[in-house]
Parts: structure tokens; C-alpha cells; sequence
């Protein structure tokens, strides 16, 4: 499978002429929409030109245990410029977040209140490096979300966020 998902983006890659395949994957971006009033699709640049943070996280996944020290930025940073659209304030809780990787659509969830600073406030972010390392390609950008003993929710190659 993975062999094909290779030669997929290869062809892709020499369709489009470009010289390095890295520089393709990271310029596809990161689409964010749903209930925003500003949709937007933002780069490794665009997310890297945003105020950084740096979480430390440590979970299990289908790779082993995965520690280290995470930089990106703070999906409630993204949403925040993407501004929710919150018809009724009462409702604001009732929003999901749902985080897709653009190279399975395998796809999680979290709710508006375990990243809302007004509530759990956690700070789970887009990640772009690891240990000071950018990511690469088959890894960044990862959605991190400290705390989870497993690492079913850290979503790699990240390409969509919706608000619903």
C-alpha cells in the first residue's frame, strides 16, 4: 500500500514539474472551514509565521512510544483567526473540531471546550517540528494533543480542519 501511495505522489509530483517533492507537501496547506467566517487554507509558511508553541507529549502509537518536545501552533490560535461562528453564545460548547490527514482521511475529534482557554484551555497544536526538527513529509504537519496516553488523536500529514 504504501508503495502505492509513493508512486501516487511521484506522478503527481512530475505532473506538476516540480523539483522537490517536499516543497509540493508542504505547500498543499492546511484547509479550515466549517462554522468560520473566514475559510481559509494555510501553508507550512503561513503556520510557521504564527506565535509558536512548544508542548511537551509522550503516547503510544502503531510506531511504539513516541516522546518529545512538539513546536507548532495552538489550534485555538488557528480557529481563533478563523473566527467560529457562535449564533448563540449558549451553544458555544456544542462545537467538535474535526482534525483529517489528507494521506488516509483517517480522521478525530476534540471538543471546543478541551482547547477554549475559558475551559480546559489544553494546549493542543498543529506541530511543524519535533525536538527541533521540522517534520517530514510523511509526519508534519501532526496534530499533538498533550495528555493522551495513546496516540490515536495525534492525526500526521494533517490537511483539514472543520468546525461543526
Amino acid at each position: 500500500m504504501m508503495m502505492w501511495r509513493q508512486i501516487a505522489f511521484a506522478v503527481f509530483v512530475l505532473f506538476l514539474g516540480a523539483a522537490d517533492a517536499t516543497c509540493v507537501a508542504a505547500d498543499a496547506g492546511i484547509a479550515i472551514d466549517g462554522q468560520v467566517q473566514k475559510p481559509e487554507r494555510l501553508t507550512l509558511s503561513d503556520l510557521q509565521a504564527l506565535p509558536p508553541t512548544s508542548v511537551i507529549a509522550s503516547f503510544v502509537t502503531g510506531r511504539g512510544q513516541e516522546a518529545g518536545t512538539y513546536t507548532g501552533v495552538l489550534l485555538w490560535t488557528l480557529l481563533t483567526n478563523a473566527a467560529i461562528v457562535d449564533t448563540d453564545p449558549k451553544q458555544h460548547l456544542r462545537h467538535t473540531i474535526l482534525v483529517t490527514s489528507g494521506a488516509d482521511q483517517y480522521a478525530v475529534a476534540l471538543s471546543i471546550g478541551e482547547i477554549d482557554p475559558k475551559f480546559e484551555g489544553k494546549s493542543v497544536i498543529i506541530a511543524y517540528a519535533k525536538d527541533g526538527k521540522p517534520l517530514d513529509q510523511e509526519d508534519g504537519p501532526q496534530l499533538i494533543v498533550p495528555g493522551d496516553a495513546h496516540g490515536g488523536r495525534a492525526v500526521r500529514e494533517v490537511a483539514h480542519i472543520e468546525v461543526k
